[in-house]
């Protein structure tokens, strides 16, 4: 498994969840790996399992609100490892989606702004950080962590929702501007991921609802997705640049009806 060998990569996030199996599978393939999260003992935690499987990682503090510590993670990689080829963008303001992104009529413009400055700005600013590393080593690859709900309205997270369909576009004019110079920017929008924390946040009732609606017999794991980041992080996906690719289980792919009518 050497997908990504001699490749040095950032995974934001990485303490849990969808970044921890990301980080896990890319140093697994080869990568050095630098685990940034806000959650500073949760990333060493996610490195010392790195180290001890035989991988090489290090773990570091990391704020996607605040964008001189955005910047220092990016540098602080450069520094240590002498480069920088991969940046998976996957941390987002979940707490603030879960607990304060009410419907439109009842929305708080300060939870609007912070949802922006760390979905949105914390991935422009980390981007902004990456490129002129990538192309000092030839180019580099840029995944960035959408979602469904960028795709799909819903009944409440309006402002997450809009955060993931920016971060769609960024993705876009991303690719658009630098692939000429070897960059190449695709996202990813997760369906439901059946994690821990998830799975006690969401009643029962929703889960099931969204696993009838998927196409696959099962709900995503961590493990799907970060198995679609390597991918395109690694050379195998060389002309691969500015594309959406849904790791849903199908979800958007089907009329409504479907659903009802499958046995």
């Amino acid at each position: 498994m050497d997908m990504l060998e001699g490749k040095i990569a950032v995974i934001t996030g990485g303490a849990s969840g969808i970044g921890a199996a990301t980080a896990r599978r890319v140093a697994a393939e080869g990568a050095q790996t630098v685990v940034a999260d806000l959650n500073l003992r949760g990333a060493e935690d996610v490195a010392r399992f790195i180290r001890e499987a035989g991988g090489d990682a290090t773990a570091l503090y990391a704020d996607l609100g605040d964008i001189a510590s955005v910047r220092a993670m990016v540098q602080t990689t450069v520094d240590s490892y002498g480069g920088l080829d991969i940046l998976h963008n996957n941390a987002a303001a979940t707490r603030l989606a879960a607990r304060s992104d009410l419907p439109i009529l009842n929305a708080d413009p300060h939870v609007w702004d912070q949802t922006m400055r760390i979905n949105l700005r914390g991935t422009m600013v980390a981007t902004q950080a990456a490129i002129p590393h990538m192309i000092a080593r030839g180019g580099g690859s840029i995944i960035n962590t959408s979602s469904v709900s960028g795709l799909a309205g819903d009944l409440g997270n309006p402002a997450y929702g809009a955060s993931k369909a920016a971060v769609i576009s960024l993705t876009q004019s991303t690719a658009t501007q630098y692939g000429k110079q070897g960059v190449r920017c695709n996202a990813i929008t997760p369906g439901y991921v059946s994690t821990p924390a998830v799975d006690t946040a969401v009643r029962g009732a929703v889960r099931e609802v969204m696993l009838r609606h998927s196409l696959t017999p099962r709900l995503g794991t961590p493990e799907d997705i970060a198995a679609a980041v390597v991918f395109l992080a690694s050379d195998e996906a060389a002309n691969i640049t500015g594309q959406v690719l849904g790791i849903d289980g199908g979800l958007l792919a089907h009329q409504p009806y479907v659903a009802d009518l499958r046995t």
